[in-house]
């Protein structure tokens, strides 16, 4: 009589995952990522409600470093949504130092304005200034403040605006996973100054490995001192990995503005690896890199015009008493396929989703 084996429900379940796990094909999974952000966004998918416009505030925007192109960016964009509900803006440049940060929040707080747009530089490094502005009533808001989206009660922050950036990190691993066609050797670039550039490093890293990849080294060079330190940083890591190092990953275009020399100069072509890949913002830079052929492949950019108009909004919405939007803007990962669309042609990623029209209905001016 022969015996029949009978699987329980856990070690049959177990068989399954076994099964689906050799069906797998992380290849096909990690260029799905890659496709979905390479999409163009067309579909309005933030607030349709709102306060309308609180009238004739001032306002001033704390500029981390204005050499730095996404917060250059968002600086325009507050700007222009300024200048569509109405209100005055003043913008201080912290220059790319603490020192220069310290110097600019005092110039602000002297200003006495209705709300202050902390742009391009953590809030923990300013975290005296940040209380003296909540002490004084003043609403705090923020791009790129820290890894949390939204409210942060830590800081004080009425809303810190970003794209989520794990996904930003995660969508520049997964290209240059399907870049090296799944053998990537990778050097990271990032900035233990800041808390978020930490958390998208530290994402790139696990994810590339994860992918089983090779993170041939983690870089920690400050981004305030690109200019001095990427050529020799370069030709440094070229002789020490040679052939290896296959793709850059960076938390900012900044990192390969200068680059290319040094690449140049040891014989490398503009779309020769190492190929760079940065995990943010969209530079004009970065555009014109990517469009000539010419030391960037990728980069992942963020709405930085949009994001200025959101955090106008939600300026709007702390004068209002009301909650902070809850919008998270979107991604793109732009190549040379796609560089043409969502306001390449201008050197950025700018949607075209009708944003400005949508927030000036909010705000009833329009």
């Amino acid at each position: 009589m022969k015996r029949r084996t009978f699987m329980t429900g856990t070690v049959a379940a177990i068989a399954l995952m076994g099964a689906n796990a050799a069906l797998a094909d992380p290849m096909a999974d990690a260029q799905a990522i890659v496709t979905k952000y390479a999409e163009k966004v067309s579909a309005w998918d933030g607030p349709t409600a709102g306060p309308k416009a609180q009238e004739g505030k001032t306002i001033v925007v704390l500029a981390g470093d204005l050499k730095n192109g996404g917060i250059l960016g968002v600086t325009t964009g507050v700007e222009e949504a300024a200048g569509a509900i109405g209100w005055e803006v003043k913008v201080i440049d912290g220059a790319g130092s603490i020192g220069g940060r310290t110097a600019a929040f005092g110039q602000a707080m002297a200003l006495k304005p209705a709300g202050i747009i902390i742009n391009g530089f953590d809030a923990v490094e300013q975290a005296p200034a940040l209380e003296q502005a909540k002490a004084a009533g003043i609403p705090l808001v923020a791009w790129h403040a820290g890894p949390v989206i939204g409210p942060d009660d830590k800081t004080g922050l009425f809303a810190n605006v970003s794209t989520d950036a794990m996904e930003v990190s995660k969508a520049a691993a997964n290209w240059a996973f399907v870049d090296a066609k799944g053998k990537p050797g990778v050097v990271i670039f990032t900035d233990s100054t800041y808390a978020i550039a930490i958390a998208k490093a530290d994402k790139m890293k696990a994810e590339i490995e994860a992918l089983g990849g090779t993170v041939l080294e983690y870089v920690d060079t400050p981004i305030a001192e690109t200019s001095q330190r990427m050529p020799q940083l370069t030709t440094s890591l070229l002789q020490k990995y040679g052939d290896e190092w296959t793709h850059s990953l960076a938390i900012n275009d900044l990192y390969f503005d200068f680059m290319g020399p040094s690449l140049a100069a040891a014989g490398k072509g503009g779309t020769d690896a190492p190929i760079n890949v940065a995990a943010g913002d969209g530079s004009e830079s970065a555009y014109q890199r990517i469009r000539a052929g010419q030391f960037q492949k990728v980069t992942v950019a963020e709405p930085l015009n949009l994001q200025g108009w959101q955090l106008v909004d939600e300026l709007n919405r702390a004068f209002s008493g009301e909650k902070w939007s809850g919008y998270l803007s979107p991604l793109h990962v732009v190549t040379a396929d796609n560089v043409e669309f969502d306001g390449g042609p201008k050197n950025t990623f700018d949607p075209d989703n009708g944003y400005r029209d949508q927030y000036k209905k909010l705000w009833g001016k329009m």
